[in-house]
């Protein structure tokens, strides 16, 4: 599968960093607008199938295809700029500083999440035959996901932010791991089978996952989920973004860097 070597693909972390700071706007957008959109379509795939099927697990299995997808057609999510973009600051790039950083998170911020949001508008004009009838069994599905991920963490007060924050930490540690894992091999088939097995421990697990909520939620709130607005942004987006950024950058971002990167000197030999 032509693997790399660690020192390798985190060269190609940083370097992936890098370019992202210094990318224009205008590709920035179209680019996080396409991964949010095919990320959410991948999403109301995985709740069809697992509707269709009664199985979640298999619902979990197929999920991985998008977020595929995505990678391979050079796409940015969220959660893949928090792990790469800081690398370059770390590495003391030319030109790459913290406001740079900024700037392609909230980039990427608002290009997943419109990209996302027309997705969500499509499924539910698609489950309610144009807003004619009552929602199917996938965009009842849809509903109770975000009730019990926002109102469901809010009954249990600090416990529950808590839950939802390490959750969304949990979620960005499997995904950077597998944005990283696509830099693992030089080979389709090795960047794929790479990706596909930490988005599925991710997806299984129920853990939170920013720009997967951006499709949620909103498309719950259409299709009549018993929750509002300023639920879905206090009660779920707000701590899975900090969590995501957490996650992604402490437990695969920096630890990759400083360990296979700026590896501590070897201990002298008596």
């Amino acid at each position: 599968m032509a693997y790399l070597a660690p020192a390798e693909f985190v060269t190609k972390m940083v370097d992936a960093g890098e370019s992202k700071i210094f990318m224009s706007t205008r590709d920035t957008i179209i680019r996080a607008y396409m991964a949010g959109a095919i990320l959410a379509l991948a999403a109301a795939f995985a709740v069809t199938v697992t509707v269709n099927t009664g199985n979640p697990l298999l619902g979990a299995l197929l999920f991985p295809v998008g977020f595929c997808m995505l990678y391979l057609m050079g796409f940015d999510l969220l959660t893949g700029v928090f792990t790469l973009a800081p690398l370059a600051v770390f590495d003391k790039r030319p030109g790459a500083t913290w406001g740079g950083v900024m700037r392609n998170w909230g980039l990427v911020f608002v290009g997943n999440f419109a990209g996302a949001l027309t997705v969500a508008v499509f499924m539910a004009i698609i489950v309610t035959f144009g807003f004619t009838e009552a929602p199917n069994a996938v965009g009842l599905k849809l509903g109770v996901i975000g009730e019990s991920r926002t109102v469901g963490y809010a009954a249990h007060g600090a416990a529950g932010m808590l839950t939802l924050f390490i959750r969304g930490v949990m979620c960005n540690w499997m995904v950077s791991t597998g944005v990283v894992a696509a830099m693992m091999s030089t080979s389709v088939s090795g960047k794929v089978i790479g990706m596909w097995m930490p988005i599925l421990v991710f997806f299984y697990m129920g853990f939170e996952h920013s720009i997967v909520n951006m499709f949620l939620f909103p498309s719950g709130l259409m299709l009549g989920g018993k929750f509002t607005l300023m639920d879905y942004f206090i009660w779920n987006e707000i701590p899975t973004v900090i969590g995501n950024l957490v996650g992604g950058l402490t437990f695969v971002g920096a630890t990759l860097y400083s360990t296979h990167y700026k590896t501590a000197p070897k201990r002298a030999t008596r």
